[in-house]
């Protein structure tokens, strides 16, 4: 299985592409992992936050196929320890699901028809990071999750 982050908009900080090249590198030891931007809507600033959303959520829905795991990454959504995400990645890859995908929306969150097709949310956080910044994160702990599982010093260093 692929395990896959999909993000809404390029990344515009230079310190962050900086630090996702670093744990995209990393993870490439433990799994199969790709990250997939998925561009902007085009004049966006025309839309209400609610059309942006359905716009956005088209996009996204028509990249995914039948077999594919899709998670959230919603501020709702469940919030697991280091140890428990870790167990999370252990159950869902022993699945038969082609790619676990991992979805970071845009500044609006996601749209009814993106909830109604995912399989589970994730939060990060009860705080709010800015949805660049939560690409970095994930894949810090992305990274930190294959390690516990194959028992490596990174969690407790």
């Amino acid at each position: 299985m692929k395990t896959e982050l999909w993000a809404i908009g390029k990344t515009s900080e230079p310190y962050l592409e900086e630090g996702m090249a670093l744990y995209q590198k990393r993870l490439g030891y433990y799994l199969k992992f790709g990250l997939e931007i998925i561009p902007d809507v085009r004049k966006a600033g025309k839309l209400s936050p609610d059309q942006l959303k359905v716009k956005e959520a088209e996009s996204v829905l028509r990249r995914l196929q039948p077999g594919d795991f899709l998670v959230l990454l919603d501020e709702a959504g469940k919030q697991h320890t280091s140890e428990s995400f870790a167990g999370f990645l252990n159950h869902k890859m022993q699945m038969s699901y082609k790619r676990l995908i991992f979805l970071i929306g845009g500044a609006y969150g996601f749209s009814p028809e993106l909830y109604a097709r995912a399989d589970g949310k994730l939060s990060l956080s009860r705080m709010t990071f800015s949805h660049q910044m939560v690409r970095l994160f994930f894949l810090e702990q992305l990274y930190r999750a294959m390690t516990i599982l194959n028992n490596e010093p990174y969690h407790n260093a």
